[in-house]
C-alpha cells in the first residue's frame, strides 16, 4: 500500500477537523462549509485545490440544481395546491387515527419525490398537527412520520434531495476520472429502488412504527394544558390605587426588574392584546399575567393589583374570536436569524407585538426566564399575538408557524386556487419531464421553470430568493472541494486501498451493505450531503479494485445519505419536527434505528436486483 502524501495529510486534518465541527456545532454547519472551502484554498501548495476550483461549487450543477427547485417548491406551494390537499386530507380522515397516519404517509412521500422535502414538511407541520388535534390524537404519533416519510419520498427522483443531485454530480467526475463509465444519473433512475424503498418503509411506519412512536404530548385542543401552563398563568385587577393607572403596559411590564409578562387586558368587555397596544391601563382593568406564581404575588403586591386566585386561564381565553388574537406555536428553523439571541434582543413585543408564553426544547418545556433565553434551531415558541402580527412572523420568515393559523380543518371549506397554478405546476412538473425525457440537464430545465414562472409573475423574483435557503445552497458549495482534494492529493485512493483491504473478503452483497450502513450512522451525526461527499468516490473506488461495480457502491451511499433517521440533528425535516412533536433525543433512536437497518437490507437487494453489484 502506497505511503501517504503529505498533502493527503493536510486533507484529512482538515475533513477531521470539519466532522467534529459538523457533530459538536460550535458554528452552524454551513459556516463549517465555508471555513472548508477557505482552507482547502489557502492551503493549495498542499490541498491541490486552487481557488477557482474552491469556490466552483457555487456553480456546481448540484447547487444550481438545488437553488432552482426551491424557488420551484415556493411558486407551488402558493398558488394554495397544499391548502388544498390538507382539507381534503381532513375531510377523508374524519379523525380516525389509522386514516390519519396513512393520509400522513401518502400524501407527504410522492411529493417529497419532487418538491424538495424540507419545505414540504415546512407547509405539512400545521396542517398535520390540526389532523391530529380534530382526531383527538397525540401530534407526536404523526410528526415523526411526517419527516420519514419525506425522507424516504426523497429517493424517488434526482430532485427529491440535495443528496441525490449531489451524487449525481460525483458520478460525473469519477466518470472523467476513469474510474467508472456511467455519466449523470437520470431523473428517474433511482426510482424503481425509491419505489421499493418507500413501499417498506411506509408499511413500517404504519405498522411497527406506529407501535414505537411515542405519545409525549397528549391530545388536547388546549395549548395552555399542552404546555403545562396551569401555575404560570393568573388574573388580576387593577385598583384604583393601583400604581399601573395611567401607565402603558409597556412602561411597567418591560421593565427587566419584573419577571412577569401581561398578556392581554379586558376593559368594559373588549379584550386588548397588551403586546400592540399603547394605551394607558385604568382601574378595573382586568389583566391577564404570565409569570411563576411567587413572582405573581409579588408583582401584584408591588403594584397594588388584586389577583383573582380562582380565576383559570384557558386556551380560549386567550385565542377566542372576541379577542383578536392568537395563541400559536412557531418553530425556529436551522437559518433563523433569530438562532442565539433571546427574545429580549430581538423584541418581540416591540417589533412584532408578540409575547413568548412558553419555550418547547423537545419534551422539556421552559416557563421562566424567557426573555433571556437564549434561542436554539428546533425550539418551539408557544406566543400570543393578533392575527396579523402572525402573519408577519410567518411571511418573515424568522419563524415557521406550526399552529394557530390553520384551525377547524373540519370547517374550512375548500381554499380558491390561484389563477397562476397551472403554470405553477407546468413550471414545476415541466423542468422535471424535461429533464428525463430530453438531453438538457436537470439544472438547465429547473431554470428553465424559473424563468417561466417569473416571467409569467407565478412568483416574484424577490419572494422566489427568499424561499432559497441558503445556509443549503452554500453547505453544498463548501463541501465539494473535499472530494476535489482527496482525489487530487491520492488521499481518496489510499482510503479506498484500506477499505478494500479490510473488507476485501466479503460478498459483494455485504460490501454494498457495509458502506450504507456506514453512510447512514455518518449522515445521523454530520449532514448527509457531507457524508455523501466524503464517502460517494471513496466506496466507487474501493468497489472496483475488489472487482465490484463502482455505481452500485455509489448509489448505496447516495440512499443512505436519506436515512438520517436515528438523531434529530441528522437531517433538517427530523429537527424541523423535534418541539412541535415533543420528542426526546432517544425517540429517534427507538424509531429510526430499526428503519434503518431494514432499509439497508433492503435497498442492498434492491440496487443488486436492478443495477447489479
Amino acid at each position: 500500500m502506497a505511503a501517504l502524501s503529505t498533502g493527503a495529510i493536510v486533507v484529512f486534518v482538515v475533513v477531521a477537523l470539519a466532522l467534529i465541527a459538523f457533530v459538536t456545532e460550535v458554528v452552524p454547519p454551513d459556516v463549517t462549509a465555508l471555513g472548508v472551502l477557505v482552507s482547502l484554498a489557502l492551503l493549495e501548495p498542499w490541498t491541490r485545490v486552487t481557488p477557482e476550483q474552491a469556490v466552483a461549487g457555487f456553480a456546481s450543477p448540484a447547487t444550481l440544481t438545488i437553488l432552482a427547485m426551491y424557488v420551484l417548491s415556493e411558486a407551488v406551494q402558493r398558488t394554495g395546491v397544499v391548502d388544498y390537499l390538507g382539507v381534503l386530507m381532513a375531510r377523508w380522515t374524519r379523525g380516525d387515527e389509522r386514516r390519519t397516519l396513512l393520509a400522513t404517509v401518502a400524501a407527504t412521500t410522492p411529493l417529497a419525490g419532487v418538491v424538495n422535502n424540507t419545505p414540504v414538511v415546512a407547509v405539512f407541520i400545521p396542517m398535520i398537527t390540526d389532523l391530529a388535534e380534530d382526531a383527538h390524537l397525540s401530534p407526536s404519533k404523526l410528526l415523526l412520520p411526517l419527516s420519514y416519510a419525506s425522507m424516504l419520498g426523497g429517493t424517488l427522483t434526482l430532485v427529491g434531495t440535495a443528496g441525490n443531485v449531489l451524487a449525481s454530480d460525483i458520478a460525473v467526475d469519477l466518470t472523467a476520472a476513469g474510474v467508472m463509465d456511467h455519466g449523470p444519473i437520470g431523473m428517474f433512475e433511482l426510482t424503481p429502488v425509491g419505489l421499493l424503498v418507500c413501499a417498506v418503509g411506509g408499511a413500517y411506519l404504519l405498522t411497527v412504527g406506529r407501535r414505537l412512536v411515542p405519545e409525549r404530548i397528549e391530545p388536547s385542543e388546549d395549548l395552555v394544558d399542552v404546555y403545562e401552563l396551569e401555575r404560570y398563568l393568573g388574573v388580576a385587577v387593577v385598583r384604583e390605587d393601583s400604581a399601573l393607572v395611567g401607565t402603558q403596559v409597556d412602561e411597567r411590564f418591560g421593565d427587566l426588574e419584573a419577571h412577569v409578562d401581561v398578556i392581554q387586558f379586558e376593559r368594559n368587555g373588549e379584550v386588548v392584546v397588551a403586546a400592540e397596544t399603547d394605551r394607558a391601563l385604568a382601574a378595573g382593568d382586568v389583566l391577564t399575567l404570565q409569570g411563576s406564581r411567587q413572582e405573581r404575588n409579588r408583582f401584584t403586591t408591588e403594584y397594588g393589583l388584586r389577583e383573582l386566585p380562582r380565576e383559570v386561564v384557558e386556551a380560549e381565553d386567550l385565542a377566542a374570536p372576541w379577542t383578536a388574537s392568537t395563541l400559536y406555536e412557531a418553530v425556529v428553523p436551522t437559518d433563523s436569524t433569530f438562532v442565539g439571541r433571546t427574545p429580549l434582543d430581538i423584541g418581540f413585543r416591540n417589533r412584532f407585538d408578540a409575547t413568548v408564553i412558553a419555550i418547547r426544547r423537545g419534551s422539556d418545556v421552559r416557563h421562566e426566564g424567557l426573555r433571556d433565553a437564549e434561542l436554539r434551531a428546533g425550539d418551539t415558541l408557544l406566543m400570543h399575538a393578533s392575527d396579523g402580527a402572525a402573519d408577519h412572523l410567518q411571511d418573515r420568515g424568522s419563524l415557521l408557524v406550526t399552529k394557530g393559523l390553520f384551525a377547524d380543518a373540519f370547517a374550512r371549506e375548500f381554499p380558491d386556487l390561484h389563477s397562476k397554478t397551472p403554470l405553477a405546476l407546468l413550471a414545476l412538473g415541466g423542468a422535471v419531464l424535461a429533464a428525463a425525457v430530453t438531453s438538457f440537464p436537470i439544472y438547465l430545465t429547473a431554470l428553465a421553470g424559473c424563468l417561466l414562472a417569473f416571467a409569467t409573475r407565478t412568483i416574484d423574483p424577490a419572494a422566489g430568493y427568499d424561499a432559497v435557503s441558503w445556509n443549503v445552497i452554500f453547505l453544498l458549495a463548501g463541501v465539494l472541494p473535499l472530494a476535489t482534494a482527496l482525489e487530487a492529493t491520492g488521499g481518496a485512493a489510499w482510503l479506498a486501498a484500506t477499505v478494500g483491504a479490510t473488507i476485501g473478503g466479503l460478498p459483494a452483497l455485504a460490501v454494498i451493505a457495509a458502506f450504507y450502513l456506514l453512510t447512514g450512522l455518518l449522515a445521523n451525526v454530520v449532514t448527509p450531503v457531507a457524508s455523501i461527499v466524503l464517502l460517494g468516490p471513496i466506496a466507487a473506488r474501493t468497489a472496483v479494485d475488489l472487482g465490484h461495480d463502482p455505481f452500485a457502491a455509489l448509489l448505496a451511499v447516495t440512499f443512505a445519505g436519506s436515512t438520517a433517521f436515528m438523531t434529530p440533528i441528522g437531517y433538517q425535516t427530523n429537527l424541523m419536527v423535534y418541539g412541535p412533536g415533543g420528542y426526546k433525543f432517544t425517540d429517534y433512536a427507538r424509531v429510526g434505528a430499526p428503519l434503518q437497518l431494514l432499509l439497508a437490507a433492503v435497498t442492498t437487494l434492491g440496487i443488486a436486483a436492478w443495477f447489479g453489484v
